[in-house]
């Protein structure tokens, strides 16, 4: 299949290109075209022109559009699918899950608006509040998923008027360039652009003057290289950034109903998912159990190329990533107690075994830093303050859970949790109504809900004298 990127309403070639691996087998899967900086000024000064005609058009207007790009992805979904698999590496019931939910968050932002508010009206004022586009979104998303987050952060721009350009990692760009190959069929030229890079693109697309927004999901150390290059322009800009989620389980859970769920949280998508559970607290009167628990169902769990039916769980999505917690194998052999897995697994693509940890202090570099990988250190606890400050000891805050079959004495628990997001009794539950981003250095702003329009609009308040 061939993949071009979409400029000014054209699909077209890279300037070069570059290879995407399939990581269930290290070969090359295909070639994606690789923009220069060249088009990527072409992009920008289409966005520019295309801009001012989009901007203009009613809330309505733009619902059509989209509402045509959602249905055209859900006639492809089978196609998207597969696809996504093949350069993500996560099993198809996964992908599917993830091509469903582009076609639902489009649909969902499709029917949001911001209406003019009045804020005061009396026989001296009317006050108003008006919601603006702010111009040109920079949408960068990460390798773990890679088509929904891009979803998430083009349908709340467009329909509010903004134009965007989209950069995918360059590890994970296809199923990006398919939804530019859908979208040029449907929207006019310019409004959405997809550009691909080997990551050389990045600071020029951010600190550029005539980009009025850059929203990015992916690791703080580059988060905050964005914010550095967004400085210089004031530009706007929303970052959903790495984190280090806890899961605190209270004295009085069900462990054989919560095991499994804690399990699913930590190892959805191979450990690949910024609010992952990372690190498990557990009493330690039901130490022994939760790991034992945990244990088991690693071992039962297959692994293996997400295309084939029964896996579970697919392969680390790039090589880098791949040594990367290989690494964290090697810690943890080292500053705990491997119970399960703790081995990379022989043979072609990137597969690391969902490993569970014991006995680990709890300054290991386990247990303090984003493993991003299924690799899941169990600690115990004696006093739920202690595990309290233990949980916020971290320059995180994305999320985290709190467990407990009192759902009330969990709630004052995930209060004191300092993230931006805390559940009880679940995790990972993410609706388009419902906001969500970090807190400390987990990132800035906020996704889904109307937060998500508010991000890339301006806040106009227009103040008239009526007497």
């Amino acid at each position: 299949m061939k993949f071009s990127l979409l400029i000014d309403g054209m699909l077209c070639d890279g300037a070069s290109t570059l290879d995407v691996i399939n990581p269930a087998t290290g070969k090359v899967l295909a070639v994606a075209p690789r923009a220069d900086k060249a088009q990527l000024d072409q992009a920008i000064a289409a966005a520019r022109r295309a801009f001012p005609a989009w901007a203009a058009k009613s809330y309505a207007e733009r619902r059509g559009y989209l509402e045509k790009l959602a249905d055209a992805v859900e006639a492809r979904s089978d196609e998207f699918a597969r696809l996504l698999t093949q350069e993500q590496g996560k099993p198809r019931a996964e992908a599917e899950m993830e091509i469903m939910g582009i076609v639902h968050c489009i649909h969902y932002f499709a029917q949001s608006e911001l209406p003019v508010k009045v804020l005061s009206e009396t026989e001296e004022e009317r006050v108003t509040e008006h919601r603006t586009p702010l111009g040109i979104v920079a949408a960068i998303t990460p390798w773990n998923f890679p088509i929904v987050l891009m979803a998430a952060k083009i349908a709340p721009a467009l329909i509010t008027g903004n134009v965007v350009i989209g950069k995918p990692a360059p590890s994970t760009p296809l199923t990006t360039l398919l939804l530019g190959e859908v979208a040029a069929q449907i929207l006019p030229a310019g409004v959405l652009q997809t550009i691909v890079d080997e990551n050389d693109l990045g600071a020029v697309l951010s600190a550029h003057p005539d980009i009025a927004n850059v929203n990015f999901t992916g690791s703080t150390a580059t988060g905050k290289k964005i914010l550095a290059s967004a400085a210089d322009t004031l530009k706007r800009f929303t970052l959903e950034l790495g984190g280090n989620d806890v899961a605190i389980l209270l004295d009085d859970v069900d462990i054989a109903e919560v095991a499994p769920r804690i399990f699913a949280s930590a190892m959805g998508n191979a450990g690949q998912v910024c609010l992952a559970t990372k690190r498990v607290y557990v009493p330690e009167a039901m130490y022994d159990e939760v790991c034992d628990a945990l244990a088991k169902l690693a071992r039962e769990t297959v692994v293996g190329d997400g295309l084939e039916q029964g896996t579970q769980m697919g392969p680390i999505q790039n090589s880098q990533q791949f040594e990367k917690v290989k690494g964290y194998l090697d810690i943890a052999r080292q500053d705990g107690t491997i119970i399960a897995g703790g081995s990379a697994i022989e043979g072609d693509g990137y597969f690391i075994e969902p490993t569970i940890v014991r006995d680990i202090a709890a300054d290991s570099r386990l247990v303090r830093e984003e493993q991003f990988g299924p690799v899941l250190p169990v600690l115990p606890y004696k006093d739920i303050d202690d595990v309290i400050d233990a949980a916020n000891s971290t320059e995180y805050g994305l999320g985290g859970s709190v467990w407990s079959s009192d759902r009330a004495r969990a709630t004052q628990v995930a209060l004191k949790i300092d993230s931006g997001i805390v559940w009880v009794n679940r995790h990972l539950v993410l609706p388009y109504d419902v906001p969500f981003g970090g807190a400390k250095q987990s990132g800035i702003g906020r996704q889904h809900g109307l937060d998500s329009l508010h991000e890339v609009t301006q806040l106009k308040v227009i103040s008239e004298a009526l007497a």
